[in-house]
């Protein structure tokens, strides 16, 4: 089988997944200023989640198209490579340190989220039941977030560094619907692309849609991450990507979980527990960290870099 047309349609996805991310969350970003949502709430909230429209919209595609394995492994995949490569790449630019009180509140959360996915995971299958508890979590978790972060006194620096993340709109109110609808068009057609291609692929070289899934799909679906967190290392603005990081991984497990387990009950035939462990790893691996006040440090993140690295080559072999 040729590998020429599936590579093809891989490469075109992740183009418009990354073009179509960063025209929601410009969209969007825009949109909730106008509402009356402080930098703070949109950079914690509609930046981080639109960072993880691609994994959504790529789930809910491969659900649909009964490939559970594609879709559960895009999830874990992207909470694994957003701390392990990202977040490890983000530490090696600029050490990073959390001033907001607010992210290590949302560690442990991102801890117990991924906790709770496992206990879910354990038979290798999700649920609708199981679905809507997910999604309710990302319900409560977003009410809980607008609410801490609106009550909250940033200092001057934190401040500035959202304000200067979250620019004023410009233009009317159509130019952002129009930036959110162009967006999602450029979703759709990528999530189409790249499961379609991705699977192709996996065919063809006899390799399980769980490992594509985890691996290939996982890194393009998380190219907006990988984005706005090294701008935010060069730019020195710590608690951006830090943000980023944990509120995407909260919402890939919450949210994304939950909304494709609700249109369609899930398997994960290829997903191992360990998988499900090496995520769960990483995040506990953030927690003393930002508890204790601490650097990321760049030896740190590079021994996040090498975890990871280790990690993949152990999934090729099967």
């Amino acid at each position: 089988m040729s590998i020429t047309v599936p590579a093809i349609f891989v490469l075109c996805g992740l183009v418009l997944l990354f073009f179509g991310g960063e025209g929601l969350v410009r969209g969007s970003s825009a949109l909730a200023l106008r509402l009356g949502l402080t930098p703070l709430v949109v950079g914690l909230t509609v930046v981080a989640f639109g960072t993880s429209a691609p994994e959504m919209v790529v789930s809910v595609q491969a659900t649909l198209a009964g490939q559970g394995a594609v879709a559960i492994g895009n999830v874990i995949g992207s909470n694994s490579l957003n701390i392990g490569l990202i977040l490890a790449l983000t530490a090696l630019i600029y050490p990073l340190k959390v001033q907001l009180q607010v992210l290590r509140i949302d560690t442990p959360i991102m801890v117990g989220a991924s906790l709770v996915a496992a206990w879910m995971l354990s038979d290798l299958a999700i649920g609708r039941v199981e679905g809507g508890i997910l999604f309710a979590g990302i319900i409560a978790y977003t009410a809980f977030t607008v609410l801490y972060a609106n009550k909250m006194k940033l200092s001057a620096e934190v401040e500035a560094e959202f304000a200067e993340a979250v620019p004023a709109p410009h233009g009317s109110i159509w130019r952002d619907l129009l930036f959110i609808l162009v967006g999602l068009g450029l979703l759709a057609a990528g999530s189409h692309f790249l499961v379609d291609g991705a699977t192709r692929l996996a065919r063809g070289f006899g390799i399980s849609e769980a490992i594509i899934g985890l691996t290939i799909v996982a890194l393009g679906t998380s190219m907006p991450e990988l984005v706005t967190c090294v701008v935010a290392a060069c730019k020195k603005e710590p608690d951006i990507a830090l943000g980023n990081i944990i509120g995407s991984n909260i919402f890939n497990v919450l949210s994304i979980l939950g909304a494709a387990a609700l249109i369609r009950p899930m398997t994960g035939e290829g997903i191992r527990m360990t998988d499900l462990y090496v995520a769960i790893a990483f995040a506990v691996a953030l927690v003393p960290v930002l508890w204790s006040g601490r650097i990321l440090q760049r030896w740190e993140g590079g021994l996040l870099l090498v975890g990871y690295i280790v990690y993949v080559a152990t999934l090729w072999p099967e």
